[in-house]
């Protein structure tokens, strides 16, 4: 199994920005890719980013530009950099590992960290 811990929500003015961290824990070595998702209250959960284990990145559309995905494989930690904050980033962003082990793959999810974008 993985774990993971989303942190570095919090409020934020627009324009500003915040660095979400994703710390994993567990069959750390099973993980194929981490991404990132956020939901809007009411609304289906969207993929923002994503990063795989051999360091190739996509994003989605919407956020090309203003997101980055990095990781830190010495901290097991995956992080998604979001500048020029606007009021509908306001969302909570999760953390989702895709792993493979022993032939079956698995999503992990961790329990989310809120972004609040307002003045």
């Amino acid at each position: 199994q993985v774990q993971l811990v989303e942190s570095g929500g919090g409020l934020v003015q627009p324009g500003g920005s915040l660095r979400l961290s994703c710390a994993a824990s567990g069959r750390i070595f099973s993980i194929q890719s981490v991404s990132w998702y956020r939901q809007v209250t009411g609304q289906q959960r969207e993929l923002v980013a994503t990063i795989t284990s051999g360091g190739t990145t996509n994003y989605g559309d919407s956020e090309k530009g203003r997101f980055t995905v990095t990781r830190d494989n010495a901290k097991n930690t995956w992080y998604l950099q979001i500048n020029s904050l606007k009021p509908e980033d306001t969302a909570v962003y999760y953390c989702n590992a895709y792993t493979q082990d022993m032939g079956a793959g698995m999503d992990y999810w961790g329990k989310g960290t809120l972004v609040t974008v307002s003045s």
